[in-house]
Parts: C-alpha cells; structure tokens; sequence
C-alpha cells in the first residue's frame, strides 16, 4: 500500500468508526455561517442544482432541500458508513452516492454550484479535489475551508507566513510532523496544513469574480487573523 493510500484508509476508518456520531461531533459553527452565505448565494447565481463534494451524511443536502426544494441537490460521499446514515435520515440512494473528489463521476458543467465544507484539508492535494470542481461546476465553486496562516497564536501565525514568504513552509512542515506531512487529532482525524488562499489562484483562473468571508472571527486581514475562511468563485451569473 503506498503512503497516499494508507493516510485515506486511516481517514476513512475513522469516519467509519464515527459515522452514527459524525452529526452530533461536527457541530462546527463556521460552516452553520458558510451554509448561510451559500444559501443567499444560490438565488445570486440563479442555481437551479448543486452537488456537495464529501457530504457526509448528506446533511447540507438535507438542509437546503428545507429551503430550496425546487433545486436539484446531490452529494458524493466515499464512506459507505456515512452514506447509510445519510439514506436512514431520508436523503435518496440517488441524491447520496459514492464518489471520490480526485474524480467526480459526472461530466463537465453538471452542477450549476459545486460546493465543499472542510474536506479540502483531509486531503494530501487539495487542489486536485478544486479543479475538479471547477470542471464539473457550470456558474461557480463554493469552498468552505480552514486557512492554516490565519489560526493560532498571533506569533505562531506570524512565524508560519514568515516560513511561507521564504519557501521553507514545505520543509518546515515535514520537519515538524516527522517527514508524514500531516496531523492526527482526536476532533479532526487526519488533516493537512491547508489554507483556502492555496486554492485562491487556480479558482481565480477560472473564476470571473471571487468573493470572500471569514465564518469566525477575524480582523481585516483574513489572510492574516481568518482561521476559516468562505471562498465563492464565480464563472457564470444567471441563467
């Protein structure tokens, strides 16, 4: 099994272990704020669907079909634990299927809106997971993400966007997890050093406009004081 294999089974094992629990211990207040801002959006755009990209339990599914139930809504999930919760709570086999961010199983322009909450930073190539989203998205992306620059202790913050500016963030992260390049918590599982601006210039490319919230509180400089930040790109507007 190579290294990039044995960090998903140690993810998706965990999900696994969670899947009955995964609603009541992801309570995260930032993205209860990004689904707000995502809900707004959608009548911006004139979305008529929208697929969620690791969707769990289906559970933003659920929420917005309470709001917006003329749209078409679709998650792809790859934790087959998490999916059977999902179907218990009333999302269809159909709506909630199994699918992998690496490769979304649909053709170019399929969703008006392709969103995402907190996956990018389970992943080792976050980026993979955003092109992706960007090809089968057909008005925009919605990302909604950790930005690793703008949490911690203000020094350590300053010190890790220091270590960025002089290209050693890469090093100074394999040093510091051990030459793994990632983190295990017992609240977050296994996670990377992501940050939402990582992804701003490839969304940016195919993008026309972008738009940006912090979902916790922050100063005036996200990139600087945001710890979670709300990313819309914006490739098309209106029908």
């Amino acid at each position: 099994m190579d290294i990039q294999s044995e960090e998903v089974r140690i993810q998706r094992d965990r999900y696994a272990r969670i899947a009955d629990q995964y609603e009541e211990i992801h309570q995260d207040r930032e993205h209860v704020v990004a689904l707000a801002l995502l809900e707004g959006m959608l009548g911006y755009l004139g979305a008529d669907s929208l697929l969620d990209v690791g969707a769990g339990t289906g559970r933003t599914i659920r929420l917005l079909r309470t709001v917006r139930p003329e749209l078409r809504l679709m998650g792809v999930e790859p934790v087959a634990e998490l999916r059977r919760v999902g179907h218990e709570q009333g999302v269809p086999e159909a709506d909630l299927i199994d699918g992998d961010g690496y490769a979304l199983p649909f053709p170019d322009g399929s969703f008006d809106v392709v969103c995402e909450f907190g996956i990018l930073h389970h992943v080792r190539e976050p980026n993979r997971v955003v092109a992706e989203m960007l090809r089968v998205a057909r008005k925009a992306v919605f990302v909604s993400d950790s930005n690793n620059f703008g949490g911690g202790h203000p020094v350590v913050r300053s010190g890790k966007r220091l270590l960025r500016r002089a290209g050693l963030w890469n090093l100074a992260n394999y040093l510091k997890t051990g030459g793994k390049g990632y983190s295990i918590t017992r609240g977050d599982g296994l996670f990377y050093p992501y940050s939402v601006f990582d992804s701003l210039p490839l969304i940016r490319q195919h993008c026309t406009d972008t738009h940006m919230m912090n979902t916790l509180p922050a100063g005036n400089d996200f990139f600087k004081s945001a710890p979670h930040v709300a990313l819309i790109g914006v490739k098309k507007r209106g029908a």
